[in-house]
């Protein structure tokens, strides 16, 4: 007889992935024939899009997955991560090497680096920024369920640069189901910017598994305009994301506009990668609009 712990409610692991799209219809309003939809990263467990890959918020992903698989994780994140990325780590108990904030997650990339060479047989280094499970995670799971998703209509897909697993993983995939759909990356405009785990590839360790020939366009980003849509998205949809997740709607809505003018009908997708409880300390939220 098969007992009912067996077979009612899923693990943890298995709640990762098929998260909804989100229809953005207030931004597209006014410019018919165009849909941006963002993918809810937030709904996985872990908050973010970086649960797929656990490969800025794979360090949560990674806390969450050692504890409940009952493995120590040691994390290098800068110090200046937002108050709220600390409590969840601190929560899930990981350890923590702080690093210098001037330095960006260049500087806890390196620091990773020095403790796995000088303990090679204390650590297992995951090394997100050159591993290829990161942007396989992407080709098997974001891309198919995009596609699904829009029954196949996409023509746009938008996405950040961070350890560039997100673009490069889907981007393949969509490329091999229909080479036709446009995929455009979105990085900061300066290396000294507050869009939190994005990379100005220019000026930063650019992660091995990047590719920048796979983008038909890039499009640099500015801070200011990415707070300024977390906070239109707030106010005027009552959706409150990240900030990386506010710069990509933003570059969304530049290429809609675009499309527009052109007379051209397009679905754009874009990855919300997570929610804005992560930086709700931000001082940006109670600023007028």
């Amino acid at each position: 007889m098969t007992t009912a712990t067996s077979i009612l409610g899923t693990t943890l692991l298995e709640r990762i992935g098929n998260t909804p799209l989100v229809r953005l219809d207030e931004l597209t309003k006014n410019l018919p024939g165009i849909q941006i939809l963002g993918k809810a990263e937030w709904a996985n467990p872990g908050g973010s899009v970086k649960d797929r890959a656990a490969s800025g918020n794979t360090g949560i992903a990674y806390a969450m997955l050692g504890a409940a698989l009952h493995f120590p994780v040691t994390l290098c994140m800068p110090s200046n991560v937002s108050p709220e990325r600390k409590k969840y780590l601190a929560a899930y108990g990981a350890q923590i090497v702080w690093t210098d904030p001037a330095q960006g997650s260049d500087g806890a990339i390196r620091k990773a680096r020095e403790l796995i060479a000088a303990h090679p047989q204390q650590y297992f280094y995951a090394d997100q920024y050159s591993n290829d499970q990161n942007w396989l995670a992407h080709f098997h799971t974001t891309a198919p369920e995009i596609w699904s998703q829009t029954d196949h209509q996409i023509t746009h897909f938008v996405a950040g640069l961070g350890t560039s697993g997100t673009f490069m993983g889907t981007t393949r995939r969509l490329r091999e189901l229909n080479p036709e759909i446009r995929c455009i990356s979105m990085q900061p405009d300066s290396a000294f910017n507050g869009l939190e785990g994005l990379k100005h590839m220019a000026t930063a360790i650019v992660p091995r598994i990047y590719d920048p020939t796979l983008a038909d366009e890039n499009i640099p980003m500015e801070t200011e305009k990415a707070y300024a849509m977390c906070l239109r998205l707030a106010r005027q949809s009552g959706l409150l994301v990240g900030v990386s997740a506010g710069a990509a709607v933003a570059t969304c809505l530049q290429i809609a506009e675009r499309e527009h003018a052109a007379g051209r009908e397009a679905v754009i997708v874009t990855i919300l990668c997570d929610s804005a409880e992560k930086y709700m300390s931000e001082r940006f939220w109670t600023e007028a609009p």
